[in-house]
């Protein structure tokens, strides 16, 4: 595939998971912003004040990794306002290529609590993200939004972010938004199990388990807190 028909790909992909994100509940409005690396120059991201559920592949803008404008639609032509956070993604992990930040509807719902998702209680959660902490709160649109996830970015690959929402990071753009459903899952299941007398959690050697599948069968890429920590 040559770059331009990667590039087309990809504006068609960001539109196609901003659909789902808004179908899904992961941010109301204008909520939730996505990027991906176009190569080791240029980021593709969403533009500012557009809702996820409604964009078109031209109205995308292109910007460099310190935040510049390259190539932008007339009338969408700023960035999504929290283009630093995924910028400082990027510099804490050169292994990924795509940033996808929403405001999932369960995960948001403990957020704004400044609860963590680390109950062991599913293997998919267990083997995709392990466990997903709180950033502390900081301003939208800021740099203490990017500082604020930045410690956890190198065990980490879904943060939530208190008061605010959550963020995912991976290698392709679908790893990057299947974590964010993952974490949605995750975070509704456990919600209706407290309701219900609060879940059985894994044990010791399951979750040892679960862990050594990750590593050593799947083999899956990306960083997970009961590895990396």
């Amino acid at each position: 595939m040559n770059q331009n028909d990667l590039e087309q790909s990809l504006r068609r992909s960001i539109c196609d998971i901003g659909r789902r994100m808004y179908a899904r509940e992961m941010g109301a409005a204008n909520d939730g912003n996505i990027s991906v690396k176009l190569d080791e120059e240029r980021l593709l991201c969403t533009p500012s004040g557009v809702s996820k559920g409604f964009m078109s592949p031209e109205i995308l803008c292109i910007v460099d990794y310190e935040g510049q404008v390259l190539d932008a639609h007339p009338e969408h032509s700023k960035p999504s306002s929290e283009l630093k956070m995924h910028l400082r993604a990027y510099r804490e992990r050169p292994d990924i290529s795509a940033v996808v930040h929403g405001h999932p509807l369960y995960a948001t719902a403990f957020a704004v609590c400044g609860k963590p998702l680390n109950q062991q209680i599913m293997p998919e959660a267990t083997i995709s993200l392990g466990e997903v902490p709180v950033a502390p709160f900081a301003l939208p649109s800021t740099e203490d939004l990017p500082r604020s996830i930045a410690p956890y970015l190198a065990s980490h690959d879904a943060v939530l972010l208190e008061n605010h929402g959550a963020v995912t990071v991976g290698i392709n753009l679908q790893a990057a938004y299947f974590k964010l459903e993952t974490l949605e899952f995750y975070a509704k299941v456990l919600h209706i199990a407290n309701s219900m007398g609060g879940p059985n959690a894994f044990d010791e050697q399951t979750l040892e388990q679960l862990v050594n599948l990750r590593r050593d069968r799947f083999k899956k890429p990306g960083r997970h807190p009961l590895i990396d920590g």
